[in-house]
């Protein structure tokens, strides 16, 4: 029994859980060197699993955080530890969790990633030193393109990769490409998107007055090809035959709208913002607009990798979830800004990728929006976004045939793996994986994708 765990189990003024990382109750609830000793100890795994074991047995013990603290007030701590050790096996259970865990497989990794928003708690976590605190040595290798980044996994250049949510459905399903089994723990990013047009449009902003537009999308199985898809045919337009759809790279596409080879794009931050910095375009939409808290992007590597480095690829996970927690919070968003700005990551002035991650933007139509919530960092990988997507490349025709949606996602989509990881550092993870979603005011209801399919007329 420790007085010094990390989740503080045995203090009468925390809330076990109440927070994000699990580690306290607020921001200003401990002093400077109460928290230095408790992020030294959580910088070990051993420490970590062990802390995490003894506060979730006391939260067990008292589900309700009032009745802890007022044991605690009236017994102190000093009993407290001493009795709760006699009636529970606390360092029984912390044995076996220390048991489990097994010398890392591969130290020295190459993980991928875009130089996109989306792309944060990877970046993050290297610039904080969370993975060698796991024991990793991680190469972060910025990419041009999602094809590039599919084909150099798959290729075992990249042990591991920042890739778009629908790819790993993709490569596993081969389509698109040969069929690789893939595995998807963790979701990087939730909104985050908008849709761009050129500045000539400024008057052009009904979708029903689109017919003839180029657009550019970053790859054919990503969510802003099916938003956007979804967005133009619920204003009437059929998006395989009234507008040019183009795959083109996110770093291409401000270019490509300046020149007037595009009329507008639906991609990542900040390049949605970046079009507004350099006056070439204005945001029409945020596609929070079309689906709040719409998964993005995701972390994922090949079925086999994992099979043969678990322990590896466990510590890259919880080396990220640490990162995704740290980066949620609206009070670092501005010093992440500055860390990820610079050339070797997004390589964009700081104002654009301030602007992305604090929420308050230019919008190019002479406003100033507040929009906390336009890009946020939530890591579970919820098994019913894997079935809408799936819904969607039957749609438009990238799937022919039955499909199998929960089967095929709960294989990619490692939702229970997110939760145990989750739960190692402390944090609550849904316990659900499916719930329903709303999407341009229509409810998808996952446990029904067939019939929600068929609620679409033909094409639109």
């Amino acid at each position: 029994m420790n007085d010094d765990n990390l989740y503080r189990p045995y203090d009468a003024g925390t809330a076990l859980g109440r927070c994000a990382c699990g580690r306290h109750a607020s921001q200003h609830d401990h002093d400077a060197d109460a928290a230095r000793t408790r992020l030294r100890r959580g910088e070990h795994a051993d420490t970590l699993g062990s802390d995490f074991v003894e506060a979730a047995l006391v939260r067990a013990l008292f589900p309700r955080d009032a009745e802890r603290r007022g044991f605690l007030r009236a017994v102190g701590a000093g009993t407290a530890m001493a009795a709760i050790a006699a009636m529970l096996p606390v360092s029984d259970l912390q044995a076996m969790m220390q048991e489990k865990t097994g010398p890392i497989e591969k130290k020295d990794l190459t993980v991928g990633f875009l130089p996109i928003t989306c792309a944060t708690p990877i970046i993050f976590a290297g610039a904080a030193n969370f993975y060698a605190r796991e024991g990793l040595d991680v190469t972060l290798q910025k990419t041009a393109g999602w094809a590039i980044v599919r084909d150099k996994v798959l290729a075992k250049e990249y042990d591991a990769s920042h890739m778009l949510s629908p790819m790993p459905l993709a490569s596993s399903m081969g389509i698109g490409s040969t069929a690789s089994p893939m595995v998807m723990p963790l979701m990087e990013n939730t909104n985050g998107n908008a849709i761009t047009l050129h500045a000539k449009h400024i008057d052009n902003r009904d979708p029903k007055n689109w017919k003839g537009m180029k657009f550019a999308i970053p790859f054919e199985f990503s969510m802003h090809n099916f938003l956007l898809r979804y967005y133009l045919a619920a204003h009437g337009l059929d998006p395989d035959r009234d507008v040019q759809l183009r795959v083109m790279a996110p770093p291409d596409m401000v270019s490509n709208l300046r020149s007037g080879n595009l009329d507008g794009f639906i991609v990542a931050e900040p390049f949605n913002q970046r079009a507004v910095y350099e006056k070439v375009g204005f945001i029409h939409m945020l596609t929070s607009e079309i689906w709040d808290n719409h998964p993005c992007c995701a972390f994922a590597a090949t079925e086999s990798f994992v099979g043969q480095n678990p322990n590896t690829f466990a510590a890259l996970v919880r080396s990220i979830i640490r990162a995704t927690a740290h980066v949620n919070k609206a009070e670092n968003r501005k010093g992440v800004a500055a860390m990820i700005a610079p050339s070797n990551y997004l390589n964009q002035p700081l104002t654009v990728v301030e602007q992305v991650l604090i929420g308050r933007y230019a919008d190019g139509l002479g406003e100033v929006r507040n929009e906390p919530n336009r890009i946020a960092f939530d890591p579970f990988p919820w098994h019913s976004m894997g079935v809408w997507m799936l819904t969607q490349m039957k749609r438009w025709g990238y799937i022919k045939g039955d499909v199998n949606y929960r089967d095929i996602t709960e294989r990619v989509y490692l939702a229970t793996d997110a939760q145990k990881r989750m739960a190692e550092l402390g944090m609550t993870a849904p316990a659900q994986t499916y719930r329903k979603h709303m999407i341009l005011g229509r409810e998808f209801d996952p446990a029904a994708p067939e019939a929600y399919l068929k609620s679409f007329a033909s094409g639109a």
